[in-house]
């Protein structure tokens, strides 16, 4: 007999996932967790944003194996797998030595963006599974737990950096931190059964010409869709924007003569922008549909990266803090929009699959954004980079309004 959905276990789901997601979200702390590194051991920064790119590429993979893992077990061994993975490679992490570099990329790209990636798969597949009719609502509080992570704990981060724990003991803190995190969440979060009957959906007004009969796409059907590829490529483009600000944002401030602690504090700004973008977005998405939603992303995304080429050229701090701001706007809608759109568009049957192929976007863009790093770095200057962003998400508008129902 069929079994309607708890209030209460909805709610007390989606409390733990964006809990777990706020904790994971660290990875995206870079410009911060980097410092050590950069300061004690001088190491480059091509070599350091190098272990960004690798970092994004472990994360979408550790993502995609997660699907499968808990496709195939259930959300607690995946996610009891991805603490232990996360903890191990945040604490070796912090036992690295100045000629460690290349473990750098072992302990903190492949070993804790896996086990991070694993979560945030197993955490939004599974949170969303229990919120059907508020798809967009229910991927906004996720993400914004994953983006405000550098906020809440970076500033903590910089200031245990400094202090008796020093950074080796930070990283062994957060090693344990998120293991028994991600732990505790493997062992409340469960599937809902497949009998159990949920609110109907209330479309926005605005939404009607994207409703179309709803189908499971495989994740081969989903690849063989040319609209699949131009909306892959699209979000591409636009979190390349973000992910290349967010690899060099302190140090960007920085250029524009921010004070050291008020840099730090900006990054940590950075994140409320982009915990904000996701949850606005997925509001959006909820009332106004897919294109709509896309569409301003992309907007914003556009002005953010001009007003951000601007200040770099005008040295000037307050519109550098304004481009950092949307430019976290329009790098949080990206991730709501991927979850929904993937959702809406594909199914929910292989959802878990799917939605991890697609957010292998973040790959492209982590490779966009090493050539950012390439740039400023063979230039010295930080105007190349936004040139060649801003292009980037012009191109990008002319795939959004190519994207249609498939």
């Amino acid at each position: 007999m069929p079994v309607s959905a708890s209030l209460s276990r909805r709610r007390l789901y989606l409390v733990v996932g964006v809990a777990a997601m706020l904790f994971s979200g660290v990875l995206y702390a870079w410009s911060i967790l980097k410092m050590p590194f950069k300061e004690l051991f001088a190491w480059s920064d091509s070599a350091l944003a190098f272990n960004f790119t690798l970092t994004m590429c472990f994360f979408c993979l550790g993502a995609f194996f997660g699907s499968l893992i808990c496709k195939r077990t259930s959300p607690r061994f995946a996610l009891i797998l991805a603490g232990i993975l996360v903890g191990i490679g945040f604490c070796l992490t912090g036992l690295l030595t100045a000629d460690g570099l290349f473990l750098l990329y072992i302990t903190y790209a492949v070993l804790a963006a896996s086990g991070i990636g694993i979560s945030y798969n197993v955490i939004v597949s599974t949170v969303t599974a229990w919120f059907p009719d508020k798809k967009g609502f229910c991927s906004g509080c996720l993400m914004m737990g994953f983006g405000f992570s550098t906020l809440l704990l970076g500033n903590m981060i910089d200031a245990l950096f400094e202090s008796s724990v020093g950074w080796s003991g930070t990283y062994l803190l957060l090693g344990i931190l998120l293991a028994v995190v991600l732990v505790i969440a493997g062992l409340i979060l469960r599937r809902p059964a497949a009998d159990t009957v949920f609110p109907a959906a209330k479309a926005g007004k605005n939404v009607r010409t994207e409703n179309f009969e709803v189908r499971d796409f495989t994740t081969t059907e989903m690849l063989r869709s040319f609209t699949y590829w131009r909306a892959f490529v699209c979000l591409a483009f636009i979190t390349a924007v973000g992910n290349s600000v967010i690899s060099f944002a302190r140090d960007l401030m920085l250029s524009v003569d921010a004070a050291p602690a008020l840099a730090t504090t900006l990054v940590g700004v950075l994140s409320v922008c982009n915990g904000l973008g996701r949850i606005l977005t997925g509001a959006l998405y909820d009332s106004l549909g897919r294109r709509k939603t896309m569409l301003a992303a992309n907007g914003i995304t556009i002005i953010a990266a001009g007003i951000t080429l601007l200040a770099v050229g005008t040295h000037s701090l307050p519109l550098c803090i304004l481009g950092l701001c949307l430019t976290g706007l329009s790098y949080g809608s990206c991730p709501t929009v991927t979850s929904a759109f993937t959702s809406s568009f594909y199914g929910t049957k292989y959802f878990p699959v799917n939605y991890s192929i697609t957010n292998f976007n973040l790959v492209a863009a982590a490779f966009i954004a090493a050539g950012s790093n390439s740039l400023l770095i063979s230039t010295g200057s930080y105007t190349a980079p936004f040139i060649m962003l801003l292009i980037l998400a012009v191109c990008a508008l002319g795939l959004n309004f190519s994207v249609r129902k498939p």
